[in-house]
C-alpha cells in the first residue's frame, strides 16, 4: 500500500517507520515541493520512502496520514488541496493544541466541534478517521508495555475507512476500539489532554490507555 504522510515531524516519522517496517511505501509531504526537511526525512527512512509536497503526498497515497500541528488544519488542507483528499482514507493523528502560554498546552475548541470535524468540513470528500492521537510518537509502533496490547481509540463516519484504520492499528501492535462517528472526536482529543496531564505530573511518557473488562 502507498501512504502519503502530511508532516515531517516526529509523529509523521514514527508512523512512516512503522508502515515501512510492514512493507508499505510512503511519501513524506511538506508544504512545498523540494523541501529540504522532507527530502532529509525520506533519505533517513530508506529506499521505499520519497519526498514531495502536501498535495503530491495526498495524490500519491491510497491512505493519507495527517501528522501536522492540529492548530493549523485550515492552512494544511489549503496547501494540500481538498480535491486531492476526495475518496481517500485520511487518518487524523492531530490534536488542536495551543502552546502559546507554554506547557502543558490547552485544548482549542474548533468551530466544528473538534479538529477532526474541522478537517472533514475543509475536505468534505475525505473519509476522515480520528486515530493515533492519544499517545506519544515513541509508542506508536509495536509498544512493549505491561498488560499486553494497549487500546487505540478511533472514530469516523465511514465504516470501511474505520476498518482500514483498525487494520493498521492492529498491525502496529494495538487493540483498536471504535467509539462511533466523527462526532466523538472531541472526546478523543480531550483524552490527549489527560495523557499529557499525567505525563507532565509524573514526567513519564511511556504510558498508554487500555480498556479492560471482566
Amino acid at each position: 500500500m502507498k501512504v502519503g504522510i502530511l508532516g515531517t515531524g516526529d509523529v509523521g516519522k514514527a508512523i512512516a517507520k512503522g508502515l515501512l517496517a510492514l512493507g508499505h511505501e510512503v511519501m513524506i509531504g511538506a508544504r512545498s515541493a523540494g523541501s529540504e526537511k522532507a527530502t532529509a526525512v525520506a533519505a533517513e527512512l530508506g529506499a521505499k520512502a520519497v519526498a514531495g509536497s502536501f498535495a503530491e503526498a495526498a495524490a500519491y497515497g491510497e491512505v493519507v496520514v495527517l501528522a501536522t500541528l492540529g492548530s493549523v488544519n485550515e492552512q494544511v488542507i489549503a496547501a494540500t488541496g481538498a480535491d486531492n483528499l476526495t475518496g481517500k482514507v485520511v487518518l487524523d493523528t492531530t490534536n488542536p493544541l495551543d502552546f502559546t502560554k507554554g506547557f502543558p498546552p490547552s485544548l482549542l475548541q474548533p468551530k466544528e466541534g473538534s479538529g477532526a470535524q474541522e478537517i472533514q468540513a475543509l475536505a468534505p470528500g475525505a473519509r476522515v478517521v480520528k486515530v493515533f492521537n492519544t499517545v506519544g510518537n515513541a509508542l506508536m509502533f509495536r509498544p512493549e508495555l505491561q498488560g499486553g496490547a494497549p487500546t487505540m481509540f478511533l472514530c469516523g463516519n465511514d465504516e470501511v475507512a474505520k476498518a482500514t484504520a483498525a487494520e493498521i492499528v492492529t498491525a502496529f501492535g494495538w487493540e483498536p476500539v471504535d467509539v462511533g462517528t466523527l462526532a466523538a472526536a472531541h472526546w478523543l482529543e480531550a483524552m490527549c489532554m489527560v495523557w499529557v496531564a499525567v505525563g507532565a505530573r509524573s514526567n513519564r511518557w511511556d504510558r498508554a490507555f487500555k480498556l479492560v473488562g471482566r
